[in-house]
This record gives structure tokens, C-alpha cells and sequence, in this order.
């Protein structure tokens, strides 16, 4: 009921309209025309025994379909790149309001009907998530085909049966974690078949992209068999092959990721008993499965400035000149009568222990990836003076702090379990970091010696191999990282080797692999390299060969750590990065990292820590 009585009663005798309401009523007329609202009781009368539609009243045997995946948010780039491709091309989203708000102001008429699509998807979003239909699923950044697998739940019977088409998200992404999780540890998932695209099924799909058949039952029960799921499949004919397809148990999802529930995406058998023996042996970096937080590591998660939101705050280096009246006083820094500017480091810059892995150089013909990394080559690698170009600087005052360190533990965000490798994470110095490039930050208590354990367990193949059996889509998000098995500090101090103690290992060559210009000096004066007078040493020549011996000492450590210590498991876990073989291969004629690794888990289970292996 509102101000004016019963709308539907209004609407039915619009002779006894009062004046005041005949602009409401017109208004909601001209809505129903336009969106053609659809009403489940009515157009099917008799499946339901009232008209609430509630799940027990009744409802369909079975709903099946392929919902749209789309997006419910306005998306500005798309929007505009099909009517007005300069304002999509702006290569910051400060830059695109300020052209939005100039159509505006010259009366454009697609400013009009761009306010009007907006106004359209943020209607639609605000219905989706205070309607009350969709109380799982209308989180985050609504996507169409969640709101249709949320209804098609409550369409069925209490023993009917959902399948659908939809994207793999479904099973992963955090948003649907609180519907997934019920759905797969209350025994209703009956099967889950996750596809990669490849341009096999749908042509105009980015390859990469994941989707699935889902398929459960709208309500719990005990006596239901186990899920079949297989995962990164490029045909139904895989379905077939017993390695490809496999069962898991309520259990097995709740043991893997345990403070979502959501789904792994094992590619065969042997990776989910490779995986699901790690989770029974160690603890995951955040478990929160009892209510309570307990961190295997004092870190917490810092994104510093977004690309999007924070863009008004970022300056090129004509912007600095020009602009802000700054100018260069070494180090990638800026001075001016506002401060000191940084460079902003993107993901695309970092690969694993190197924060000088390219500078940016700006394509602006590329309307979503306008920002393109560009390697330096040998001479400037090997120069420790050297230093990345970024896109942009941004102001010191707005940094994160970090417990009074000069440095940074950051990993990219941007990933994909396709990739060389997936998760890569590096030291920086004191400077701006960008979403793809996220922070680890540890509390006031921890040492640099357990930041360089941290850093060296990230970048393990072992880890590595974990993160691929978690990652389905391009985004390495904090839920993930979460319910990752981590190695404790603890088990740094009391593992040894020969002479040497796991934790000895790592600091050496965390240090070595990172301190590899001048930048970083704050890092190894942290960490006690310096000479009898205090001073910083110089940094570690960069010679590659070395530091594929000193990650091949790392990955063989970490299997040791890990439980894994049996070599065919080693060399099948290093099988799963098929690019890393190749490239190898192409260069020296082997599977150089993977000899190495093996050759150095001898060396250790010997306790000769210290030797150089051939190689």
C-alpha cells in the first residue's frame, strides 16, 4: 500500500484515479511496456499452490537453460566504443568523466541516452539486491546469469532438479560462495562441468573464458551420491575418461577451501590427491571455517590505489612537468611544492623476485589495455642503477604504510592457471602500487627474515601448483589466497638440512635473488648485509644462470616442506607448466628447472645445503 491506496487497484479502475496519482500510475505503465515484467504464477497457473511461489508450494520438475552472461553494471568503456570511440579511449577514468560531463554540458543527445541506460542497470542492480528474491546471489558486481540461477532454485520442487549453462564463476567467485557452499557441502550438487572456451563452443567468447554445466537439486539430502565434476575440459568426450572425471564428497569441498566452500578445479585425479593430502598436512594462510580468524602468517591484505577510482591522483610525466611544477631528483622520484612523487607500479611490471621486470609504454589504440609492458634489455638489466619507466607517479602522502619498512611484499593480482605461471610475486621499493599489483603487509612484530620466507613460499612451484587447482578465471582475489596451504614460520627454524636450517636457506637466497639494485638497499640493510662499518654492500650482479640454480635450491626446500617428496609426484607437478617446459626446452635443450629441482632435493635430503649441483 502507498500514499494513494493500492496501485493494482488503481490501475484496475482508473476512473477513480485521484489527480496527484495519474503521473505515478502513467509512469508505472510506461515501465511495464518498456520492461516487460514477467510474472512465473501467472504465466504458468497451476504448478504452484498459492501465489507466493514459494520453493514448497510447488514449482517445476526441472529447470533447464542458458541464461545470458552479462553484466548487470553499465559498462562505460563497451558502451561508448560503439558511439563515441574517443571517450572509450581515454586512458584514465577521470579523463572519461570529464568528457561524459562535457556531453552533458553541450546537450548531446547521447549524453541523455547514456544517463538513461545507466539509470536502466543501476534500477536493475538496486531491485536485484533489496527485492528479496535474491538473497545469495545479488552481491558484488551483479551478473544476470546469477540472478537466473538463484530463481531457477526457487522454481523447482523441493526434489526437482536446476541444470544450467553458466559461467564458472558460478562455483568460484566469492559473490556466489554463500549459495555454492550450501549447495556442495549439503550433498545437493550433482554435477559440476567446468569447459574452457578455447573458441571451440562459442566462437565470438574469449578462448580463456571458463564456463560450466551445473547441475543440483533444490533441496539438501542425505542419502544423494557424490558430485562428478571435471574441470578445464575442451569436449564432452573427456567426460568419459576416468582421470578427467571424478566424485567428490561434501567433505572434499569443504577440506579444500574451507571458508568458502567454493569449488577447486582439479584437472585429473591425481592433482585432487596431490592436493587434498597438502590441506590434511598444513594450514591455510587465513582459516576462518570456525568463526574465528587464525593466520598461519601476521599479514594483512593492502590494495593501495585502484587504477579506476584513484585515477584523479595519478600524473604522467608531462602532468608532473607541467601540471604539478615537479621535477626529477633520481630514483624514479619527482619533487615539487606538493611533495614527492613516486612511480605507481602496475602488475605488469613485477615478475617473480625481479620489481624490474618492464617499464609501460602507452598504446592508446588498445582501449582496454591501453598500458603495455616493455622489458629492458640485457645491458640495462645487469646496470643495478637501472630503473622501470611507469605510466604514471603518484604523490608520496598517499602511500600505505608499512610498519616503517621501505619495501614492499606485492604479488599480481592478474593471473591465469594457463599461464607460465600463475602466481608471481617480487620485493619492491617505497612506491605506489595499483590493484594488479597487491600487498602483503606484515604486523610490527614480524622480522624481515619471516617476510623473505613469505615471499620465497609464494614464488614456490609447489605453491604455484596449489594456486592452479584454485584459480578459474584471470583474478588472484584475497578468498583465494586465504585458503591457500602455507608453510608457518615455525617450520622454517625447525627443518634442517645438514648444517643448515630451512630459514638459513631462504634468506640467502631470497636476498641474492632480490637485491639486485640499488633500490633495494633498504631490504638488505634490513637483513644484515652489510660490512664491519655498517654499510650496505653492493647489490648481487643479475646473472641468470645463477638464479635458476637458486630457485631450483627453493622449489626442491619447498617440496621437502610441502610433504612431496616423492620424485615421480615432482616431475608430474612440474609437467602441469607446459609453457616453462617449452621455453626451457627451446633454450637449453632440457627441462633445466625441473633437473636442477630434483638434483638439489638429493642434495638436501643428504644435507649438503651448501653444494652448487652440474647442471
Amino acid at each position: 500500500m502507498g500514499i494513494f491506496g493500492n496501485l493494482i487497484d488503481l490501475a484496475l479502475n482508473q476512473d477513480t484515479v485521484p489527480p496527484e496519482a495519474a503521473p505515478l500510475l502513467k509512469q508505472v505503465e510506461r515501465l511495464v511496456i518498456q520492461e516487460r515484467f514477467f510474472h512465473w504464477q501467472v504465466a504458468f497457473p497451476g504448478l504452484w499452490r498459492d501465489w507466493t511461489g514459494n520453493h514448497n508450494s510447488g514449482g517445476f520438475d526441472a529447470v533447464i537453460g542458458n541464461p545470458p552472461w552479462e553484466r548487470v553494471k553499465l559498462q562505460q568503456v563497451e558502451w561508448f566504443a560503439a558511439r563515441r570511440p574517443e571517450i572509450a579511449k581515454a586512458q584514465r577514468a577521470a579523463d572519461r568523466k570529464c568528457l561524459i560531463q562535457a556531453l552533458k554540458g553541450a546537450d548531446d543527445p547521447l549524453a541523455s541516452a547514456f544517463a538513461q541506460a545507466e539509470q536502466q542497470a543501476t534500477a536493475t542492480a538496486r531491485m536485484a539486491r533489496s527485492g528479496g528474491d535474491y538473497p545469495l546471489l545479488s552481491g558484488g558486481d551483479v551478473n544476470f546469469y546469477s540472478l537466473f540461477v538463484e530463481r531457477a532454485m526457487a522454481l523447482v520442487k523441493p526434489q526437482g532438479m536446476v541444470g544450467l549453462l553458466v559461467p564458472s564463476g558460478i562455483a568460484s567467485d566469492k559473490t556466489a560462495a554463500r549459495f555454492f557452499r550450501r549447495v556442495a557441502t549439503e550433498g545437493r550438487l550433482r554435477a559440476l562441468y567446468d569447459f574452457e572456451n578455447k573458441k571451440v563452443f562459442f566462437p565470438d567468447v574469449d578462448s580463456r573464458f571458463k564456463f560450466c554445466v551445473f547441475v543440483a537439486s533444490a533441496s539438501a539430502s542425505t542419502s544423494s551420491p557424490p558430485a562428478r565434476c571435471a574441470f578445464f575440459l575442451h569436449s564432452t568426450a573427456e567426460l568419459a575418461n576416468p582421470e578427467h572425471c571424478f566424485t567428490l564428497t561434501p567433505e572434499d569441498f569443504a577440506r579444500v577451501n574451507p571458508n568458502t566452500g567454493t569449488a577447486p578445479i582439479f584437472r585429473s585425479r591425481r592433482d585432487a590427491e596431490l592436493t587434498m593430502g597438502i590441506y590434511q598436512r598444513l594450514p591455510v594462510l587465513v582459516d576462518r571455517s570456525t568463526g574465528e580468524e587464525k593466520k598461519a602468517w601476521p599479514v594483512k591484505y593492502s590494495t593501495m590505489f585502484h587504477m579506476t577510482n584513484d585515477s584523479h591522483l595519478f600524473r604522467t610525466k608531462e602532468e608532473l612537468e607541467e601540471r604539478e611544477g615537479a621535477f626529477p631528483v633520481g630514483g624514479n622520484r619527482w619533487d615539487s611544492p606538493k611533495g614527492v612523487w613516486v612511480p605507481l607500479y602496475e602488475g605488469k611490471m613485477v615478475q617473480a623476485f625481479d620489481h624490474r621486470a618492464a617499464s609501460v609504454v602507452v598504446n592508446l589504440t588498445n582501449l582496454h589495455r591501453p598500458g603495455q609492458p616493455e622489458p629492458p634489455d640485457r645491458i640495462q638489466k645487469e646496470d643495478p642503477s637501472w630503473i622501470p619507466i611507469p605510466q604514471y607517479w603518484v604523490n608520496r602522502k598517499h602511500l600505505t604504510e608499512n610498519n616503517d619498512r621501505k619495501y614492499y611484499l606485492t604479488y599480481k593480482r592478474i593471473c591465469s592457471s594457463t599461464n607460465q605461471r600463475t602466481i608471481i610475486a617480487a620485493l619492491g621499493p617505497l612506491a605506489g602500487y595499483e590493484s594488479t599489483a597487491n600487498n602483503l603487509i606484515f604486523d610490527k612484530k614480524s622480522t624481515t627474515e619471516q617476510l623473505s620466507y613469505c615471499l620465497a613460499n609464494l614464488n614456490s612451484i609447489m605453491f604455484d601448483y596449489i594456486v592452479r587447482q584454485k584459480i578459474q578465471g584471470q583474478t588472484l582475489n584475497l578468498f583465494i589466497l586465504e585458503q591457500l596451504p602455507v608453510i608457518p614460520p615455525d617450520h622454517y627454524t625447525t627443518a634442517r638440512f645438514g648444517p643448515k636450517t630451512a630459514a638459513e636457506i631462504v634468506q640467502a637466497a631470497v636476498l641474492e635473488l632480490t637485491y639486485t639494485a640499488h633500490d633495494m638497499a633498504p631490504f638488505a640493510r634490513d637483513m644484515g648485509h652489510v660490512n664491519e662499518a655498517g654499510e650496505v654492500l653492493p647489490p648481487f650482479p643479475w646473472d641468470e644462470a645463477r638464479r635458476l640454480h637458486l630457485r631450483a635450491k627453493l622449489d626442491a626446500l619447498f617440496f621437502h616442506l610441502y610433504g612431496v617428496t616423492n620424485r615421480d609426484d615432482v616431475r608430474y607437478i612440474y609437467s602441469t607448466f607446459p609453457i616453462v617446459e617449452r621455453q626451457e626446452a627451446d633454450l637449453y635443450g632440457c627441462y633445466r628447472s625441473r633437473d636442477l629441482c630434483l638434483a638439489y632435493m638429493n642434495a638436501l635430503a643428504a644435507g649438503q645445503p651448501g653444494v652448487v649441483v652440474e647442471g
